[in-house]
C-alpha cells in the first residue's frame, strides 16, 4: 500500500499539476470582478452565464510536448478528445473548437492536423478556426472548445458533500496507446456515433441531477484526478482498491496511472449509486462504487484491512485550488 500512494504521489502526472496555483494567484485581484463567471479555474471547464435557459462552456487543452515528438497525428486526435472529455465532464455539449498550432516544420504540421480532423470525424464537434505560428523553432498545439450546458445541470468539481459515494466508470473496451504506458486508447477503433454516445451520459447525469461532483480521468489517474476533486470540494475520501475496475492484462499501479481516454469519477448521494453506475454500463462503460466522501483533508487508498494516505491537503498540494 505505501508503495502504491507513493507511486501516484510522485507520478508526473500529478507532480506536473502543482505549478498551476502560481499561475492562478496572479489572477486573484480580478478573479471575481465579473458576474457573468459561474465557475472559473478549478474546473474542467469555465462556466459562463450570458442569460438564457443555458450556460456556457469553456475549456482549453494543451498538448504536451512529449506527445506531439513521439506521435504528431495522435497529439492532433488527442487535442480534440481532451476538449470534448472536459466539456462532458461538465454534463455539456460541445460545440466547436478553435486551436494554436506553432511549427516550422511542415510534415509535422500536416500530421497534426490529420489527427485534428480525424478527431472531428470521430467526436463530431468542428474546428471552426485558430491561429497559425509557421516559424517556430519548436512544436506545440492548444485547442480551445466551447460547449453548453442546462442552467443548474452543470456538474462542478467543487461540490461533493461528506457521504458521498465515489463512481468510477471507464470504457475499458480499449488497449494501451503505443505511444505512452499511460494512455489508453478506447475510441479511434470504434464508430463515431458509439463514441459520442458515451460521452451522453454525462449530460444525462447532470440533466437528471444525479451526481453531486464530477471530473474525466486525464493524466494524473483515477486516483490523481480524485485528488484535485477533493482538493476543489475541500473534503477527503476513502476508496478501497479492490472497487477500482480494471482490466487483468494491465499492471494494477500502471493503471492507476493510466489517462483511460474515456472515464469518469463522479460523486453522489448514496442510494442513488446504483442509478448512477445502471447510466453508465448501459452506455458501454464498467462503472463501480469505489469509495465514500468524507469530511476530512485526506485522501486514503485501502485494501483488505489497510489503508494508506495518499494526499493529505493540510501539507500536500495537487493544484492548490479551493472552491
Amino acid at each position: 500500500m505505501h508503495k502504491i500512494a507513493k507511486e501516484i504521489r510522485e507520478f508526473e502526472g500529478v507532480t506536473r499539476k502543482k505549478s498551476i496555483a502560481d499561475l492562478i494567484n496572479i489572477f486573484e485581484s480580478v478573479r471575481c470582478e465579473y458576474a457573468s463567471s459561474v465557475v472559473d479555474f478549478g474546473d474542467d471547464a469555465a462556466v459562463i452565464d450570458i442569460g438564457g435557459d443555458d450556460y456556457i462552456l469553456f475549456a482549453a487543452d494543451g498538448i504536451w510536448g512529449r506527445l506531439i515528438k513521439a506521435s504528431s497525428w495522435w497529439a492532433g486526435y488527442s487535442s480534440v478528445l481532451v476538449n470534448v472529455n472536459d466539456i462532458a465532464a461538465m454534463g455539456g455539449r460541445p460545440v466547436a473548437m478553435v486551436n494554436v498550432l506553432s511549427s516550422d516544420d511542415r510534415d509535422t504540421c500536416r500530421d497534426i492536423l490529420r489527427g485534428i480532423r480525424d478527431g472531428i470525424a470521430r467526436f463530431g464537434v468542428p474546428m471552426v478556426g485558430g491561429h497559425l505560428h509557421p516559424d517556430t523553432p519548436y512544436t506545440s498545439l492548444s485547442v480551445a472548445i466551447i460547449g453548453t450546458v442546462k442552467r443548474g445541470c452543470e456538474i462542478r468539481s467543487s461540490t461533493a458533500v461528506a457521504g458521498d459515494a465515489i463512481i468510477a466508470a471507464y470504457d475499458m473496451d480499449g488497449k494501451v496507446g503505443p505511444n505512452s504506458p499511460y494512455s489508453f486508447d478506447s475510441t479511434t477503433m470504434k464508430e463515431p456515433e458509439e463514441v459520442r454516445a458515451k460521452y451522453r451520459v454525462m449530460q444525462e447525469l447532470g440533466e437528471k441531477r444525479l451526481v453531486t461532483a464530477g471530473k474525466d480521468i486525464s493524466n494524473p489517474g483515477v486516483i490523481g484526478t480524485l485528488g484535485m476533486l477533493l482538493e476543489t470540494s475541500r473534503k477527503g475520501a476513502k476508496v478501497d482498491l479492490a472497487k477500482i475496475p480494471a482490466p487483468g492484462n494491465i499492471d494494477f499501479i500502471q493503471w492507476l496511472k493510466i489517462h483511460p481516454a474515456t472515464g469518469f469519477v463522479v460523486t453522489c448521494t448514496q442510494g442513488d449509486d446504483p442509478e448512477v453506475i445502471r447510466l453508465f454500463e448501459n452506455a458501454g462503460y464498467t462503472a463501480s462504487n469505489i469509495g465514500i466522501i468524507e469530511n476530512t483533508s485526506r485522501l486514503d487508498i485501502c485494501y483488505e484491512n489497510e489503508c494508506e494516505t495518499v494526499f493529505d491537503f493540510k501539507k500536500d498540494v495537487v493544484t492548490g485550488i479551493t472552491q
